[in-house]
């Protein structure tokens, strides 16, 4: 038996509303608004943020990682290792990117699915994300949202299990981007319906149904991407299921997440679901993907853990100067200051593990974890003076307190001032870093934090990443 044994799932905190859009460009704007993903984010992040939500219900790490996304930050460079790499994978976990097509999320589900049923994988962990845009004062710039969704495909602890898919190509051109292109084009909206969205889901979702002797009444849930709720209406109707069974397209809180959208909702569907349930769930981009899951008694497991509506409740607005300013969508007065050095490659390779997944060091003779600076290497112990005596510590899963901070009104920013501070883990070991995800107003010493991997800066080409601290009382995750 193969199929689904954990979840997890991410949604950036800041949130652009439509009206906000709408006034921008005096017209109206849609209702709700959408997930922005902040100014040190991007695809690798969020998605980082979403694996590591999906392993904290498995006993067990993947075998593989698989990453799928439309808005990947470099075109020649595999993201799935840089995820592997900080959330600390055995480095014998195959890993592979799966791009170019919103449906790239479930055509790595199926990928995933037969790696574990021929045994060349045990657990496959499958991350989508995606930060795309939309040209502004465009329909596009209201409708599209940033997300992330995880996945864990296996054999054993199966929460929701596979009974059959159904699968089909369309070489239709509705949505697209070029290499050169900013943002997202789109055919005419009555021909995209009428010509691909429309049949080629139809014939995928009823392909589906009949492989697996189901009727549309069978179907306890009901979980299919659209890129809008006219759209998502439209199509439910069509095929016959009744409105109770179809699945929130969350489109109104968050946007369309891209490659994640379809996945973001089928977690969202199983936090809700109890044993026995029958989930159809459907994908589209370039043809369509479409599945049935039977819920199994494992899905107590999940249970405790953060759902969609806790997700979703954790915003904070921003105003469209801030939007322009985190998408380098205006150029900015450029600051007065020396820039700030660009990353080392070689650096970067020597301290690995410190970079990607925060690892430390641990004394064995008092056991008094401590975290050196980048570049420098910690021979003797700070507390027992023994020389030489440590075991890896990683910090990155640590919480810890500000123990003191500095407010930087001069170091250029996309979202100044700057704040940077002094973290005490708990348990042992200090760290000099930055805070991301603070309201300065409620930023005092002794809150408690937890680390964030983020962006620090790009330069030459290189994505500089690092971890960051952030409030968790300021983001409800006490």
């Amino acid at each position: 038996m193969a199929g689904i044994t954990s979840i997890g799932a991410y949604i950036p905190m800041y949130r652009l509303s439509g009206e906000e859009i709408g006034n921008m460009w005096r017209a109206k704007g849609t209702t709700g608004g959408k997930a922005v993903a902040g100014y040190d984010e991007d695809s690798v992040t969020m998605a980082v943020a979403a694996a590591l939500d999906c392993m904290k219900a498995s006993d067990k790490g993947p075998d593989a990682l698989y990453f799928a996304t439309t808005t990947a930050p470099y075109k020649e460079k595999q993201h799935a290792a840089v995820i592997a790499g900080v959330i600390d994978l055995d480095r014998r976990c195959h890993t592979a990117d799966f791009t170019n097509s919103l449906r790239a999320g479930t055509t790595a589900m199926k990928s995933a699915v037969d790696a574990v049923k021929s045994g060349s994988a045990g657990r496959v962990l499958l991350a989508a994300s995606d930060c795309r845009m939309g040209a502004p004062g465009g329909r596009f710039e209201q409708i599209l949202g940033d997300g992330a969704a995880a996945i864990m495909i296996g054999s054993a602890g199966v929460i929701a299990d596979i009974q059959g898919s159904y699968s089909l190509f369309n070489d239709f051109t509705d949505e697209w981007r070029t290499g050169n292109d900013a943002f997202v084009r789109s055919g005419e909206g009555r021909f995209v319906d009428e010509a691909g969205y429309v049949p080629t889901m139809e014939e995928a979702i009823s392909g589906v149904l009949k492989s697996c002797s189901l009727k549309p009444g069978d179907c306890s849930k009901v979980v299919f991407a659209a890129s809008d709720s006219r759209r998502h209406a439209h199509l439910a109707k069509s095929l016959g299921f009744d409105k109770a069974q179809v699945q929130d397209h969350l489109l109104a809180d968050i946007g369309h997440t891209g490659t994640p959208a379809a996945l973001m909702m089928l977690v969202a569907a199983l936090e809700e679901a109890a044993p026995g349930d029958t989930i159809l769930f459907a994908n589209y981009g370039d043809g369509a993907d479409a599945f049935v899951f039977r819920v199994t008694e494992e899905i107590g497991r999940i249970r405790g853990k953060p759902r969609m509506g806790d997700r979703l409740a954790k915003k904070r607005s921003i105003g469209y100067g801030t939007y322009l300013r985190w998408r380098d969508l205006l150029p900015f007065e450029a600051s007065s200051l020396p820039e700030r050095a660009e990353p080392s490659l070689a650096a970067r390779w020597r301290e690995g593990r410190t970079v990607s997944a925060l690892y430390g060091v641990k004394c064995r003779k008092c056991g008094t974890p401590q975290l050196h600076p980048i570049g420098q290497r910690i021979r003797v112990c700070v507390a027992c003076q023994s020389k030489d005596e440590f075991d890896a510590y990683k910090f990155s899963d640590k919480t810890g307190k500000l123990f003191t901070y500095a407010i930087d009104h001069l170091q250029p920013t996309k979202n100044p001032p700057g704040l940077n501070g002094v973290v005490d883990f708990d348990g042992g070991g200090r760290l000099i870093c930055e805070l991301t995800d603070y309201d300065l107003d409620k930023v005092a010493i002794g809150m408690p934090v937890a680390m964030t991997f983020r962006k620090l800066s790009q330069g030459k080409g290189i994505v500089n990443y690092f971890w960051k601290a952030t409030p968790l009382t300021q983001q409800g995750r006490e």
